[in-house]
């Protein structure tokens, strides 16, 4: 199944690696530092034309893949919950 990121992207779920809050999870020096290598090494994509409120990351092909969304984390999180749920339904043969 695929995760809609804002701007026509999208990525497949099994790729998803997590969902996070730009406002709270830039507060801790670790992920500052991540997010800053990350745009060093051009792993980062802006899929927002608005105030970015999210960063997702995701494993595609063996290599890591951060884009940058104006979607929320929490509507992100509910849209890879019920993304997971219509195929596990799938899955298990439910209707």
């Amino acid at each position: 199944m695929y995760l809609h990121l804002g701007n026509d992207v999208t990525i497949r779920t099994r790729d998803l690696i997590g969902i996070f809050d730009l406002d709270t999870s830039t507060i801790s020096r670790d992920t500052q530092d991540f997010l800053k290598r990350c745009e060093a090494a051009d792993l980062v994509t802006n899929v927002s034309r608005d105030l970015p409120k999210s960063f997702v990351l995701c494993r595609y092909n063996g290599a890591i893949q951060l884009f940058i969304s104006a979607i929320s984390s929490s509507t992100l999180k509910k849209r890879a919950n019920i993304t997971a749920a219509i195929a596990a339904k799938r899955d298990t043969g439910g209707a």
